[in-house]
């Protein structure tokens, strides 16, 4: 999963232990498919819970990297030489295994492009991918609050996103409307406009390309994800992140944001048959809030190293774990046919892999072209903050 561009001296080591629970959390969901399913745990989603742990910390750090900033150019410079590289590798790596892991159907280059394929009706190479699509949707939501001036109500859009996901869970259908080879080329192009507007655009043009960036958002949310109610779910999640990080510094009118989003977003699943069932939706929901709220209270205080080590390589192994999980099976078969101690030997190596392997990509593919995003980054003129709204809820 996507992490905050800063260098890694000034970064903050709560939110790395953070995002090294969420990967070992997502990985071991994966594993346990295949190895010891018998303690998978059921009266919560282990997955579910670690990509809610990303999403709160990507709402936390993601507008605060902007803001500080004032650059929104630099802002994106910085996201594309952070997700791009790794993810354009893992890619790579798919299609290289493809004869030993046959692709996944209904895979569309262009909506790869922009990483937008989640909502715009296309499956990605590998599965982790699909959340990389939402914090895309964020970051393009979160540019054009920036521009406009508005991005201190992030109460207000969390609410705003929590309240939708219930309307459109018994409002839409139960998948998304958009589809078809020509609807990622025309999300590229409006994309491109609106980014195009406000990215070297001034006055009425910058203004123009933001109503277009936020429009695009909330429609491809609204329409275009797979799961619709769960898009509008994962905005009001991490628009609480930000509710958070604004409460912290007193930018807010309070915490209260909180309480109604986490309400909101087990709501669903107890009224309407939905893909996660409504108790476990609940307890996945309380967990990843009560550890983002554990690790936060400890924020001051020494952390072990092995989990901010864990959240440095976090999105190496959130992006890799899938391709080489399937690379294992394809040589060594599959373990449940072992006894339960050779499979936990097993999954014990493979463990020690991916974190091998992700740490090798940090170190020679995402640390490189991080220091590129940060050169190319700083060479840029700041450009003045837009007002701030007098209005501020969260």
């Amino acid at each position: 999963m996507p992490i905050d561009d800063q260098p890694p001296i000034t970064r903050y080591r709560w939110l790395d232990a953070l995002r090294g629970l969420g990967a070992t959390a997502v990985l071991l969901e994966h594993m346990t498919y295949r190895f010891l399913p018998d303690v998978r745990p059921t009266w919560f989603n282990l997955g579910n819970y670690g990509v809610l742990v990303f999403f709160l910390v990507s709402g936390y750090i993601i507008p605060a990297s902007l803001e500080r900033r004032g650059d929104v150019r630099a802002f994106w410079i910085g996201r594309v030489f952070r997700l791009y590289p790794l993810y354009v590798l893992t890619i790579v790596i798919v299609l290289a295994m493809a004869s030993i892991a046959p692709l996944r159907k209904n895979i569309d280059l262009v909506g790869h492009i922009t990483m937008l394929m989640e909502v715009t009706g296309s499956w990605a190479f590998t599965e982790p991918m699909w959340t990389l699509s939402y914090e895309m949707v964020f970051y393009i939501l979160v540019t054009a609050l920036f521009v406009a001036g508005v991005h201190r109500r992030s109460g207000l859009f969390a609410l705003a996103f929590g309240l939708l996901s219930v309307l459109v869970a018994f409002a839409m259908p139960t998948r998304g409307l958009l589809g078809g080879p020509v609807v990622p080329v025309v999300v590229l192009a409006v994309l491109l406009a609106g980014l195009g507007g406000v990215l070297f655009g001034s006055g009425r043009v910058r203004t123009a390309g933001a109503v277009i960036l936020g429009t695009l958002a909330i429609a491809l949310v609204v329409v275009g994800s797979r799961v619709p109610w769960q898009g509008a779910m994962v905005l009001a999640v991490m628009f609480t992140g930000t509710v958070i990080h604004r409460w912290e510094r007193g930018q807010g009118s309070g915490i209260w944001p909180v309480l109604g989003v986490a309400f909101l977003i087990c709501l669903t699943p107890f009224m309407k048959p939905v893909t996660v069932n409504g108790m476990a939706n609940l307890m996945t929901v309380a967990l990843a809030g009560g550890t983002f709220c554990l690790f936060y209270a400890l924020r001051g205080r020494h952390l072990p190293y092995g989990l901010a080590w864990l959240g440095l390589i976090s999105y190496s192994v959130y992006m890799l774990h899938m391709p080489l999980l399937r690379l294992f099976f394809f040589v060594a078969g599959d373990p449940l046919r072992f006894p339960v101690v050779v499979q936990l030997g097993l999954g014990l190596g493979v463990l020690a892999a991916v974190c091998g392997v992700s740490w090798l990509t940090y170190r020679f593919v995402e640390l490189p072209m991080q220091r590129v995003g940060r050169r190319l980054a700083k060479g840029r003129p700041a450009v003045p903050s837009p007002p701030r709204d007098r209005i501020t809820i969260g």
